[in-house]
């Protein structure tokens, strides 16, 4: 900033004066590109290209399926003399916000009432691709998606002649584990952990990230094809082996599928698999449990829990796969 002094004698000499940015102002976002998350629209603004190039890693596959209210997302990077990789952040929520914040140069502002998410990160931050990905940039749309747009349902999903089937469970449950099994046994993928399903319809349709899978490091002794696949180092939680479906041609993939059953795992049986129906209080807590947003939103999203609750329930106890895919396949052809 200029002095008063400077700024006399400037005048003074008849010198021009720029009127410069504030020295607290993030830099001015000169970049712009369009993505589709699982099929919604979002507009990308930043200074940085290396985040477009980021982003189009993690959404590149998708294709327009939706016409909704494009989510705005604006990404600032910092210059930044730092080397190490930025803290994890750490959240709250103050609705209609969630602040993720790793440090003072390092943070994300959603703003679900105005589908506007805003990113301040270090060019240190831009060298760490998967922190940078799976901390901010990600994040910053599929809140909005995950909230306004659809409803996220922790589970994998599959499906067979044309009717879908949601695998469900904790952390570790083995969701996807089968959710692979069944694919490599003929079965639709959609996706192994995560899928949402569509607010406001009429159908119990879910959508996935059928372009990748997710597996422990351990499901190597189950799939040979997988052997020798580099494990992941995840910036948070355990470590995993993802790779692109695109490398196993043979598997079927479906972005979308119709739930007809969702059962619910439990491998700690001994004996041939066998199914239960399972309680639909439990399951809507557990549902209900992942939902974030303003009220309005919740809401939307307990409909949407109710309206995927008419499908039918069940536990699936088991221990070997291969005998558990067969249990699954009798349940979707003869319905029982």
């Amino acid at each position: 900033m200029m002095t008063i002094p400077e700024i006399e004698f400037a005048y003074a000499t008849a010198q021009p004066i720029e009127l410069l940015r504030h020295p607290l102002e993030v830099p001015e976002a000169t970049l712009q590109g369009r993505f589709y998350p699982y099929g919604f629209p979002i507009e990308v603004r930043t200074n940085c290209a290396d985040v477009l190039s980021q982003l189009d890693e993690s959404y590149g596959v998708f294709e327009k399926r939706f016409d909704t209210k494009p989510v705005v997302v604006d990404v600032h990077v910092l210059e930044s003399d730092e080397a190490e990789c930025p803290l994890t952040p750490q959240y709250q929520i103050m609705m209609p916000l969630m602040v993720s914040i790793a440090d003072g140069s390092n943070f994300s502002v959603v703003d679900y009432e105005h589908l506007h998410s805003q990113v301040v990160v270090t060019a240190a931050a831009v060298k760490y691709p998967l922190y940078l990905r799976y901390f901010f940039l990600e994040p910053a749309a599929l809140c909005h998606i995950s909230a306004r747009y659809t409803t996220p349902i922790h589970s994998g999903c599959v499906a067979l002649d044309g009717r879908g089937l949601l695998l469900m469970g904790d952390s570790g449950a083995g969701k996807s584990t089968l959710s692979f099994a069944c694919a490599r046994a003929g079965w639709a993928y959609v996706c192994d952990d995560n899928c949402m399903m569509l607010n406001q319809q009429t159908q119990r349709i879910v959508i996935g990230n059928c372009h990748q899978v997710r597996l422990r490091p351990s499901a190597a002794e189950l799939f040979p094809e997988i052997r020798g696949v580099a494990i992941t180092p995840r910036a948070e939680g355990k470590p995993s082996i993802e790779f692109p479906t695109a490398n196993l041609p043979h598997l079927r993939l479906a972005e979308a599928a119709h739930v007809d059953s969702i059962v619910f795992l439990n491998r700690n049986w001994e004996g041939p698999p066998q199914l239960w129906p399972w309680r639909r209080d439990v399951a809507r807590h557990a549902m209900r449990q992942v939902v974030i947003g303003t009220p309005e939103l919740r809401e939307l999203q307990y409909e949407t829990i109710e309206r995927l609750l008419t499908a039918e329930l069940f536990e699936l106890r088991y221990t070997d796969l291969d005998l558990a895919i067969e249990r699954l396949q009798i349940l979707v052809r003869e319905g029982r």
